[in-house]
């Protein structure tokens, strides 16, 4: 294996890491920024008060998003198998 054949491995399964990952972030990052606005607002100072909106975003979001996020790493998956042969050439 080459080095730009495995430099380019890492690049792709960080692209899909981040790809799977990134919309629930997202989700739980809006929510904790909406919670601490409104914490702010009103002198609320309970740091436990964003656990369990955030839990339910990434949750829905999960849910929403994972026929996108199976069919990501489905054909990551089915490109690295098919790629096996080459790679294992070089």
């Amino acid at each position: 294996m080459s080095e730009e054949l495995i430099l380019k491995l890492a690049q792709d399964t960080l692209r899909v890491t981040a790809m799977l990952a990134g919309p629930m972030l997202i989700g739980a990052l809006v929510v904790g920024l909406i919670i601490s606005v409104l914490q702010a607002v009103t002198q609320i100072n309970e740091a436990t008060l964003t656990f369990i909106p955030k839990m339910v975003i990434v949750a829905v979001v999960f849910i929403i998003a994972a026929p996108w996020m199976m069919d990501v790493i489905g054909v990551f998956t089915t490109d690295l198998y098919q790629g096996i042969a080459e790679m294992v050439r070089n």
